[in-house]
């Protein structure tokens, strides 16, 4: 499934003609076709996956978006779209016979209402800075990846992206009002409305998290929201990974929505505590952090009854954070935990599948076993509030077998998450990397829906091609699909 960084040896068909055509439309400098300055935009975040792209588009403005995908849909060229390149899914690797369209060049905030609690942004806008321009009015916006300083905002709607507050608050989907968007053909449409619905089918939900596959952002509505009065952190420590997940659950079932529920193995806990010096608890098997912000007396309520679910459910060590400071450093561990692996591992694979809460303690219970399978280590955070996994697989791409391991020990993964009714992504997207995986967790009829809803907006195919959405033969390859709940072999499969 990787794919070659060497750079194509003949231009693809349409690359040569393209250039022409963009002459007098969008600027020279803008427009990158030497090896030296389009190798970096050759894989994303998940560096197992690269193609060298022989062209690279860095537009500055709408109308210039508009002149790239009318010229490729002129000369059937494929298109894929890249924003701050920290997906972890291969879903901005470029086609070896397309064009690579980044994004960063836009990156203005073009206004906000603190009236209305919205800011229309530009797509090249990074998460953060939208929160540090509307910190002024007492505002911020919710959504917060672990890359949030870094990750745009076209992005995150790409993948619709959560972060460890999206419990309460809600993914990116939950979190935009409306987009302009740019289809294959060059014509401008609006999704959403910035007034509490919108008329017509909620065609922006079916946008975000689309993984440009339906056509290219240019500006966004989003929602911001007050900053609470006051926020404070709850660390519970526990004796098994299993405990943990029943604390969880107890949570839940206590009528108590957490800001922030967030959940690290003992492995995770010692690999990030020597790096950020969080005030981490190393001998837990496991450590939940949970989160109330409010007014200082709902915080104080909301915590009292977080202490008796967690002592209740076996908590062996509580510590309330006391300080904003204190809060802070607890949520940058746990942020830190990819970079934090760094540390302890020359590579490491960071897999993203959703679970039901109930099946936390099973499924964690079961990738230890796969450690011993594979012979790789796993470190386990996760988004626990709503099930969603985060092991990162540590290995090194100097020994032979590592990396195939890796991907194996991955599949294994998420094809747990799918047998225990969850999902093979909660918000990094299938990209190319989940791709095999499509065949276990929907059925053909289910993957021919995808693909007309796909042709609806990108007749040609164009964007993002040959990913998310895998043929009958990839499936047939891979020898899984699901078929009314069962999974069979198809030893000879037409394409779609």
């Amino acid at each position: 499934m990787r794919h070659s960084g060497s750079a194509p040896s003949v231009e693809p068909a349409g690359i040569a003609d393209l250039a022409v055509a963009l002459r007098g439309q969008v600027p020279r400098h803008c427009i990158l076709t030497r090896t030296e300055d389009t190798r970096p935009y050759e894989c994303d975040g998940l560096s197992l996956y690269r193609t060298l792209p022989p062209m690279v588009v860095l537009p500055e403005n709408e109308e210039q978006v508009v002149a790239v995908l009318k010229a490729c849909a002129a000369l059937n060229v494929p298109v894929v779209t890249r924003g701050a390149g920290t997906g972890l899914s291969g879903g901005a690797m470029p086609h070896a016979g397309g064009v690579l369209l980044g994004l960063a060049k836009l990156n203005r905030i073009k206004s906000i209402d603190p009236a209305s609690a919205t800011a229309v942004v530009e797509p090249g806008v990074r998460n953060l800075a939208i929160s540090e321009a509307a910190a002024p009015f007492g505002l911020y916006y919710a959504p917060d990846p672990s890359s949030q300083i870094a990750c745009s905002i076209g992005g995150n709607i790409a993948e619709n992206s959560g972060g460890v507050h999206c419990l309460k608050y809600g993914l990116t989907v939950h979190n935009i009002l409306s987009a302009r968007v740019v289809t294959i053909d060059g014509e401008i449409i609006e999704l959403g409305s910035k007034a509490p619905d919108s008329p017509g089918l909620d065609l922006l939900s079916v946008f975000i998290g689309s993984e440009g596959m339906l056509g290219v952002v240019t500006e966004a509505t989003v929602k911001l929201v007050p900053k609470p009065a006051t926020a404070c952190v709850v660390m519970a420590s526990f004796d098994s990974a299993s405990a943990a997940g029943e604390a969880v659950a107890s949570v839940i079932a206590a009528g108590i929505i957490p800001g922030g529920l967030e959940m690290m193995d003992q492995r995770a806990v010692r690999m990030v505590e020597p790096f950020v010096h969080a005030g981490y608890d190393l001998e837990a098997q496991a450590i939940l952090l949970c989160e109330s912000d409010g007014t200082l007396a709902e915080v104080e309520h909301e915590v009292a009854q977080m202490r008796d679910v967690f002592h209740r459910a076996g908590a062996t060590r509580l510590q309330v954070s006391t300080s904003e400071q204190e809060r802070l450093m607890f949520w940058a561990g746990r942020k830190n935990a990819f970079p934090a692996a760094g540390r302890i591992s020359p590579d490491y694979y960071c897999m993203d599948g959703t679970i039901p809460r109930r099946h936390l303690g099973r499924v964690l219970e079961a990738i230890t076993r796969m450690e011993v399978e594979y012979g790789l280590r796993c470190a386990n955070v996760f988004h626990a509030g709503d099930g969603n996994l985060h092991p990162l697989i540590l290995f090194d791409s100097n020994r032979p077998g590592e990396v195939e391991r890796a991907e194996r020990f991955g599949a294994a993964i998420l094809e747990l998450c799918v047998e225990v009714g969850g999902t093979i992504t909660g918000e990094h997207g299938v990209g190319i990397e989940k791709i095999n995986q499509m065949c276990v967790q929907f059925s053909r009829e289910e993957m021919d829906v995808f693909s007309r809803l796909k042709r609806a907006f990108d007749r040609p195919g164009l964007l993002n091609p040959e990913k998310l959405i895998p043929t009958l033969a990839r499936c047939a390859e891979y020898g899984k699909m699901r078929v009314h709940n069962a999974e069979i072999r198809f030893p000879d499969l037409p394409r779609f």
